[in-house]
């Protein structure tokens, strides 16, 4: 049977008082008297069924058992207090924490931020992807003060701010379109390798459609669950990838990527900043909301171009 944890507090005294070697300089450090950080610790031995010091006249001396315990007393004390500041210290109300889908993070927002960080070198970010949240944690999260998700808009519960209005159409690299060049009249998929991407409900299937190859399986190729291991593969000249306009333009301007095809399909589905409809936003979400939107025009017009 394992043995209880004994209490933090307990902890706590030992690990001071074996810094010090000192019971009253313990004391002094975790604003306790002298007596109280000697009974906690007292409790921590009477539990753990060892001695952790010896009492000498003129301070302490740590036991064997002491000694072995207190590395992982230490850096357990150290690692909870990093984490407590960083989470809960100084400057938390200036730490602002978004939720971002990977492609959009990589091919829009990255790019974009030291923008931002010039507008408000105040304000500390914490990025965390999106890209394992299920839909029903999605309609429940709020361990974020803002999300940018992939969909069309509508999240019970959720205000969602629009940020792209896509095109959609294939990409691949010139080596491909060279090794596997495509006539889009007489177009035969089987001749080719699709990359297909989960979770988005205009894929190949809806290109295919509205381009009028109805007739065309879409069964055939590799399936990824971003949208940038297959703008990747594309890159690497491994087969055809559906691109949106504000995610493939620089790989275009590059030349890592040419449209082959000249139907281009406007998207229902869109990146949309999220956030609860009861949340309470301070000023720092409103700083970056304000900043984000205001990227959002000049992107809109270029994408155009």
């Amino acid at each position: 049977m394992k043995k209880r944890l004994p209490p933090l507090n307990w902890i706590r005294a030992f690990e001071a008082s074996a810094r010090h070697l000192s019971f009253t300089h313990a004391a002094n450090e975790l604003n306790l008297t002298q007596a109280a950080v000697s009974q906690q610790v007292k409790g921590l031995e009477s539990q753990l069924g060892c001695l952790l010091f010896r009492r000498l006249p003129r301070g302490l001396e740590l036991t064997d058992a002491g000694a072995a315990y207190l590395p992982a007393v230490h850096d357990s004390v150290e690692r909870l207090t990093v984490a407590t500041e960083e989470i809960f210290g100084h400057g938390r109300t200036n730490l602002l924490t978004i939720k971002v889908n990977m492609v959009f993070f990589i091919k829009w927002l990255a790019p974009r931020l030291k923008n931002f960080r010039k507008q408000h070198p105040g304000t500390n970010l914490r990025l965390t992807s999106n890209i394992w949240v299920n839909e029903v944690e999605r309609e429940n999260s709020l361990d974020s003060d803002l999300e940018i998700r992939y969909g069309k808009g509508h999240w019970q519960g959720m205000t969602s701010d629009r940020l792209t209005w896509d095109e959609l159409f294939p990409v691949c690299s010139p080596d491909y379109l060279a090794k596997y060049p495509i006539d889009e009249d007489t177009f035969d998929l089987s001749e080719h390798m699709l990359l297909h991407v989960m979770g988005y409900e205009e894929g190949w299937g809806h290109w295919l459609s509205q381009a009028n190859y109805k007739d065309i399986k879409t069964s055939q190729g590799f399936y990824m669950d971003t949208l940038v291991s297959a703008l990747e593969l594309a890159v690497l000249g491994e087969g055809i990838a559906l691109g949106r306009t504000s995610l493939v333009r620089d790989l275009i301007d590059s030349g890592k990527l040419v449209t082959p095809f000249k139907t281009k399909i406007p998207t229902d589905e869109a990146f949309y900043l999220v956030y609860p409809n009861s949340h309470v936003k301070h000023q720092d979400v409103e700083a970056f909301r304000t900043w984000l939107l205001s990227e959002v025009q000049p992107a809109r017009e270029a994408d155009r171009e």
